[in-house]
């Protein structure tokens, strides 16, 4: 498991369930998305495998935001504090 900034920040938005956001885990040569998809806030997600159709069809439809890449780090951190009780702990 990598190992992040203690220095990075979480994502602070309000529970709004409104909102969708997806993260990008990886882009597969066999054509498939496996990503995360979140409703209200984006450290509860589940994971999912598209077809990259499907999954363009599936932001469209939700009409998701991207977590960005600080974003996504910034929920690693987050998951590694409540894994290991401090931030930036990997064991």
């Amino acid at each position: 498991m990598p190992s992040h900034s203690p220095h990075a920040e979480p994502v602070s938005r309000s529970f709004d369930v409104t909102r969708r956001y997806v993260r990008v885990r990886e882009r597969r040569d066999d054509g498939f998305v496996e990503f995360d998809f979140s409703m209200g806030d984006p450290g509860l997600s589940v994971e999912l495998v598209m077809s990259a159709p499907d999954y363009a069809s599936f932001c469209a439809s939700h009409r998701v935001c991207q977590l960005s890449d600080d974003e996504a780090a910034a929920l690693d951190l987050e998951q590694l504090k409540w894994r290991y009780g401090e931030p930036g702990v990997t064991e």
